[in-house]
């Protein structure tokens, strides 16, 4: 599994941005958004499972949608409404499983993602 993100930047408050995942090998897998600020705990922000699932941490709710591709192997974050407590490095990250049946809160849980990317910078001042 090779995950890359791209499309990080730097955005005023109130902006928009959308990230972005090229992924191999993960069509059925659980799929995750993990961000981690400087001296903050890392937190998986967004998930969508192989048939569509999704579920959103309750800070992002109504600002952050995730969706993929599966034709062209991407993940997507759109983030609207950015804040400055938005502001942290972006991870896409992997489920080991091929697929995921469990309840949807389970996919917010960051220690079950075992294929990380590199991160991609988000900036919101």
């Amino acid at each position: 599994v090779q995950l890359v993100e791209s499309g990080g930047g730097s955005v005023q408050a109130g902006g928009s941005l959308r990230i972005s995942c090229a992924a191999s090998a993960v069509v059925t897998r659980c799929m995750a958004w993990i961000r981690q600020a400087p001296g903050k705990e890392r937190e998986a922000v967004a998930a969508i499972d192989g048939n569509g699932r999704t579920s959103y941490v309750d800070s992002v709710k109504g600002r952050f949608t995730t969706s993929r591709d599966n034709a062209k192997s991407t993940l997507y974050l759109q983030m609207n409404n950015l804040s400055p407590e938005d502001s942290a490095m972006y991870y896409c990250a992997a489920d080991p499983d091929l697929s995921y049946t469990g309840p949807v809160w389970l996919m917010l849980a960051a220690i079950r993602y075992n294929y990380w990317g590199r991160g991609t910078q988000v900036t919101v001042s």
